[in-house]
């Protein structure tokens, strides 16, 4: 048995639906061609009537209402018969019958046949049969399908003479000479297909119906393939961008046409495929800077150590020291290493409580002004000691979070600056109180330094682990390369923003933004 696949699935299910459809719209046909066949046939031979409607609204007016014709069934079939012509009485004898016996033949009172006291002698005669309908010889259909089928009914729906009318009965209005509706000649449909004619005609249409089908089902086949094959390629593209996601090639893009579900559902693949190469290329990197940045130390030590062995350098207390200085620094990569890791995986500072962030920031720099001042750098401090004068006016701006980690941000920070600032420079702190911004205040700390700076096309980049700008911030000065992602990961995780900028003195700008407490108690 072949596998279904979803696009013989959707043939399949678009085929038997189309092909249901077109079964139940012949099938509807046909019934509604068998029953409105009758009613249409009806029609037509009561339009062909009329002169019966005549004979009928003439008797109407010569005996003065309907009353003689309901008490008479016998004057009905001889009215409805085209072969009686009957006309008004005379003392000879209408067509050689004797007087005696025309109230018989006509179906009439023998005082009204005869001319008696009750007969209007100027009543006008009754109109004669169609020509090609008079006599014994007239159409068969008359007497086997017509006549049983015919009836007259008053103005009031109620039956005078014939059959009553039926659902889909034709209906031809009577008129008196006062123009006023005085019945209706009624017709009943036949009861199924009689005459040759009639099977003529229902063959032919239902023949015009079957083809008309079996077309529609051709159209319906097509037009299901290429729905199905339409709807299902982006779907098909999918699976196949998906097993080429799962073998490893992250190259792998899909075709994106329109703007419709799919389409969306494609460009959202197409993302998920490019931050998945993103992030690959970045673990590789990532690897290859940590076995870089650890293989540097690593072979000082063991160039060291074998000039030892070798004898080529004495173990002395130089030596030993150079040693020592390789291990801390392996120590220190390895803590940063983690450090970094613990800080990007926490989505939470771990201790919440109010924290003054400006005094952390002073004990911070405190704590560095003595190698700032070794290293020629100048601190201005104008803008943070202005908004620090104004905490005994007023409540000192609080955060909540972890003071310990918010104290190691101030600290990478501001030894950022000193390893990344030529001897002589100036390093610029400010802070400020912002507006609210999505309902609470912001404290915004810059630190600005001079030359050298960072160029623009790398600032994104700053915050990277283990990325350093390869002109003037390089591990000549010292660095791992992981302060500034510790930094922002800290940051991040007490809702703030930590970005970088180009500083008007030359060198780098660090904007830290942390949201405020609304009640300090």
């Amino acid at each position: 048995m072949p596998h279904l696949t979803l696009h013989r699935k959707a043939f399949i299910a678009l085929a038997a639906l189309l092909v249901a459809l077109l079964l139940i719209f012949t099938g509807f046909s046909w019934l509604g061609l068998q029953r409105g066949l009758g009613p249409y046939v009806a029609e037509i031979e009561l339009a062909r009537m009329r002169w019966l409607a005549e004979r009928l609204q003439a008797h109407h007016t010569q005996t003065g209402g309907w009353e003689t014709l309901r008490d008479q069934p016998r004057l009905w079939g001889q009215l409805s018969h085209p072969g009686s012509g009957l006309r008004r009485p005379n003392t000879q004898g209408a067509e050689g019958v004797p007087p005696t016996d025309r109230s018989a033949s006509l179906g009439m009172p023998p005082e009204l046949a005869n001319g008696g006291p009750t007969a209007d002698r100027s009543m006008p005669q009754l109109p004669p049969p169609p020509p090609g309908d008079r006599g014994a010889g007239g159409p068969q259909r008359h007497t086997d399908d017509l006549f049983p089928r015919l009836g007259v009914v008053d103005a009031q729906q109620r039956l005078v003479a014939g059959t009553p009318p039926r659902p889909g009965s034709a209906r031809l209005a009577l008129t008196g000479a006062d123009g006023k509706t005085i019945g209706q000649l009624v017709l009943a449909p036949p009861q199924g297909v009689r005459s040759e004619a009639d099977r003529a005609f229902l063959a032919q249409h239902l023949g015009f119906v079957a083809w008309t089908g079996l077309a529609g089902l051709a159209l319906a086949l097509l037009l299901s393939g290429w729905l199905a094959r339409r709807w299902l390629a982006p779907v098909e593209a999918l699976a196949a961008g998906t097993r080429g996601i799962a073998q490893g090639h992250l190259h792998t893009r899909v075709p994106v046409h329109g703007n419709d579900e799919l389409a969306q559902l494609a460009r959202t693949f197409n993302t998920m495929a490019e931050q998945l190469s993103s992030i690959e290329a970045s673990r590789r990197q990532w690897l290859g800077d940590v076995a870089h940045e650890l293989r540097t130390p690593l072979a000082a030590m063991r160039a060291e150590i074998e000039a030892v062995q070798d004898g080529i350098r004495p173990f002395d207390d130089k030596t030993a020291l150079r040693l020592h200085r390789q291990v801390m620094r392996l120590i220190q990569l390895v803590g940063d290493l983690r450090a970094s890791l613990d800080a990007a995986g926490t989505s939470a500072p771990s201790a919440q409580v109010p924290v003054h962030p400006l005094s952390l920031l002073n004990e911070a720099l405190a704590s560095m002004r003595p190698r700032l001042a070794q290293a020629g750098i100048d601190v201005e401090t104008s803008g943070l000691d202005a908004l620090t004068a104004q905490v005994p006016a007023q409540p000192a701006p609080l955060v909540r979070g972890d003071a310990q980690q918010l104290h190691q941000v101030f600290l990478n920070l501001l030894e950022n600056s000193l390893r990344y600032t030529d001897a002589g420079g100036l390093l610029r702190l400010s802070a400020r109180l912002l507006p609210p911004a999505d309902g609470a205040a912001q404290l915004q700390v810059q630190l600005d330094d001079s030359a050298p700076g960072v160029p623009t096309h790398e600032l994104p980049r700053i915050f990277d682990r283990l990325y350093r700008a390869e002109t003037s911030r390089n591990r000549d000065h010292g660095g791992s390369g992981l302060g500034l992602a510790i930094c922002r990961a800290i940051v991040l995780a007490h809702g703030g923003t930590l970005t970088a900028d180009t500083s008007p003195l030359g060198g780098l700008c660090i904007t830290l933004q942390l949201p405020l407490l609304d009640n300090p108690s």
